[in-house]
């Protein structure tokens, strides 16, 4: 321990390794099923058969603080948290699909963007900026760095491109308990906020609206979405401070590419 934040063991790390490509892999998994005329429920029922009977593992956000799915949904200006139901996927939608899955005790959390047919050049561009900030954030982690680093680099880089960075969710510690400390902001001021060391283990996941930065929870308690109807676009990574930099505990392999929507 450093503080609050938990420094993972040699084999915590390898634990943390399997959960990590497992969630990848629900990803992968789920993207050709993605597409006009499925409903979100739908996409639900996959992910959980997959992970329980494929991964023999458990879907984290299932029963979590009342949370009733196995997966979160969340279409156009839904930010994050959408429940998945029967609300049927259109031509022009972007949908972020959030998988957290529990293996051996350890927990890997990840998320991406898929479009559905066509989106718009603005739906396109939103998700290109909320991806590439999410790289930016991980290429400024290393030891001696701080979080007020990571969250300056994500927000000077959405910014630049015109978009806004949701202040009231962030990225979290992770290992055996699904959130922990540290908290990962996506804004904020370099050289403030703890200092990275070799072990810590911690998300990264933008929220980037295309309007302002403003959101608001419906009536399920749990959908967030932008207060002014912006479209909304998230990535998510886990990652691992390294002695060298960092690692990408939820990276699949060929499912890096730009245009990996």
């Amino acid at each position: 321990m450093r503080g609050s934040i938990e420094i993972k063991s040699a084999e915590d790390i390898e634990r943390m390794r399997v959960a990590g490509r497992l969630a990848a892999e629900v990803l992968r998994m789920i993207r050709p099923h993605v597409r006009p005329g499925v409903t979100t429920g739908h996409l639900d029922a996959l992910c959980h058969a997959y992970i329980v009977e494929q991964q023999q593992a458990v879907p984290a956000p299932l029963n979590y603080r009342g949370f009733p799915r196995s997966i979160c949904t969340s279409v156009n200006h839904q930010v994050c948290h959408g429940i998945p139901g029967d609300r049927t996927l259109k031509d022009g939608d972007i949908l972020n699909i959030d998988i957290t899955v529990i293996k051996d005790g350890f927990h890997g959390d990840t998320s991406k963007m898929f479009y559905i047919g066509e989106p718009s050049v603005l739906a396109r561009r939103l998700t290109r900026v909320a991806r590439e900030a999410m790289f930016v954030g991980i290429d400024t982690v290393r030891p001696g760095a701080t979080l007020g680093d990571v969250g300056h680099a994500i927000q000077t880089h959405v910014e630049r491109n015109g978009f806004s960075v949701v202040r009231d969710y962030c990225g979290h510690g992770i290992g055996r308990e699904f959130h922990t400390e540290p908290q990962v902001l996506h804004y904020g001021v370099p050289g403030t906020r703890e200092r990275l060391e070799p072990g810590m283990t911690f998300t990264i996941e933008p929220m980037v609206n295309a309007g302002a930065r403003h959101v608001k929870t419906l009536r399920d308690g749990w959908t967030v979405v932008t207060k002014d109807r912006s479209l909304s676009a998230q990535w998510e990574h886990t990652v691992l401070v390294t002695e060298a930099g960092v690692e990408i505990l939820t990276r699949c392999d060929g499912d890096d590419g730009d245009d990996d929507v």
